[in-house]
């Protein structure tokens, strides 16, 4: 989403970096491309207009002036300043500090993606250890009840049983009755939305809210719309006082614009983010890490919290240990391969490591796709155990079955295990060098000297 701020941004910090002396005018020259690059952005033009004037008020105090490298004085005066405006210096925890059970109300247009959401936040809710209850109150869209239900049965998480010729009012209140009788800690409202704001929603909204007591109203706000959600957001807030923000869609690929704009323009902080289809592709909302991927500085911390939670401790230490004793077989690749797809696309996970955001256009073309990477498992899916532990023994005949068993040619079994010996020697390779001569070692192996190779060393599959 923030591709072309990152770049426009890069290019206008390597211009200050450049200078040796920091003067009034080369400031308010880089200033006025970070304003463009802003505009273009999608930011609103108040916010970029306050934002700018911040930036240009710290960065041409003496500090800057005589500091022995300005440029970069400049560069991170913007950090600190697009962190503050994406609320860094706000508490953006959700509150459920209330006897249970705690309501939030999740409000937003039809089409922000609410009952998508309404499911990730029970799923992550109970990662908190938290029991939720998920009360579909849209008895307007067809099918929308139906829908939550189907998101709860996914989750297995307990769904209120409401239909669609009740009141929504009547079954919100419902809702909160029986989640304190049955022991649930947190009820989360699913909401009608419309496709633009209008009087009929807002009253029954508020009528929702008298009659719920939520500790949180969270609006619910697409991403990909720009603009148009923070204007949104605004109109929802002035009815309702909404108390956080939760971003969808915001792996699009829209300019970004409501992320950096919407809790300057609404005073509610973005407490949460949505960055897939996936159930449980919903992540708290952190500032400081997401400004440090738009200046290329990654977000090294996300990537760890992700990796522990998705990869299997004792099957990575399994497989640690089989790469040492250089045992490293087709089974434990499909194993690696299942972890790998936790973690989400190869580029979002180079995109979190600092340095690594060139790299990832540079391998446009050279990067696995999911359907490789399914294509991949059919094959390894279609041997036999003693074909997965030991590949030598693949001779003509079981090439031809298991290309007929995995729905691709006897020329692409030739290539993945063509691929998988190199990587074996590869890994062997690495072993050898031990952690502090390991990335010095990386160039000059076989498949990592060029960006290329980095891609198709392990999947074969080229675009």
């Amino acid at each position: 989403m923030f591709d072309n701020l990152s770049d426009k941004l890069e290019s206008v910090f390597k211009k200050l970096r450049g200078q040796g002396v920091m003067t009034e005018d080369n400031i308010k020259d880089a200033l006025r491309e970070v304003r463009l690059a802003l505009l273009e952005a999608d930011v609103n033009f108040k916010v970029v207009k306050d934002f700018v004037e911040n930036v240009r008020l710290k960065a041409v105090g003496t500090e800057v002036m005589q500091s022995l490298a300005p440029g970069q004085q400049v560069v991170r005066i913007v950090h600190d300043e697009l962190i503050t405006l994406m609320g860094g210096d706000q508490d953006n925890a959700l509150d459920l500090a209330a006897k249970p059970p705690v309501t939030l109300m999740l409000v937003g247009l039809q089409g922000a993606g609410k009952t998508t959401t309404c499911g990730k936040l029970g799923s992550w809710l109970r990662k908190q250890k938290r029991r939720p209850l998920l009360v579909p109150a849209d008895v307007y869209r067809p099918a929308a009840i139906e829908q939550l239900k189907t998101v709860g049965r996914q989750l297995n998480i307990d769904v209120f049983d409401s239909q669609t010729g009740q009141e929504p009012v009547d079954i919100c209140s419902a809702a909160v009755r029986f989640a304190e009788l049955n022991g649930f800690d947190t009820v989360l409202l699913d909401t009608a939305g419309r496709h633009q704001i209008d009087d009929f929603l807002m009253n029954e909204l508020e009528r929702i809210k008298a009659a719920a007591q939520p500790r949180e109203i969270l609006f619910v706000a697409d991403a990909m719309t720009g603009q148009e959600a923070v204007t949104v957001a605004g109109g929802f807030n002035d009815r309702l006082g909404i108390t956080g923000v939760i971003l969808s869609k915001l792996d699009g690929d829209a300019k970004g614009g409501a992320a950096l704009s919407i809790k300057a323009v609404t005073g509610a902080p973005v407490k949460f983010v949505g960055l897939g289809e996936k159930l449980d592709a919903l992540e708290v909302f952190h500032p400081d890490r997401l400004v440090s991927r738009i200046l290329g500085m990654g977000d090294v911390l996300t990537l760890v919290e992700k990796a522990q939670s998705a990869l299997d401790e004792k099957e990575t230490a399994r497989l640690t240990q089989k790469l040492k004793k250089n045992q490293f077989d087709l089974e434990d690749f499909l194993a690696q391969l299942q972890q790998i797809k936790k973690l989400g696309s190869l580029e979002s996970i180079m995109g979190m490591i600092p340095g690594m955001g060139k790299m990832v256009k540079q391998m446009q073309g050279a990067q696995p796709s999911e359907k490789e990477m399914k294509r991949i498992e059919a094959i390894i899916r279609s041997m036999t155990p003693a074909e997965r532990a030991d590949h030598g023994i693949i001779n003509g005949s079981r090439r031809l079955r298991i290309a007929k068993g995995s729905g691709t040619t006897v020329q692409e079994i030739n290539l993945l295990l063509k691929r998988f010996t190199e990587a074996q020697k590869m890994m062997k390779q690495l072993t050898k060098l031990g952690p502090k001569n390991l990335m010095k070692g990386m160039g000059g192996l076989p498949g990592l000297g060029n960006l290329g190779g980095l891609g198709k060393g392990m999947f074969p599959f080229g675009r």
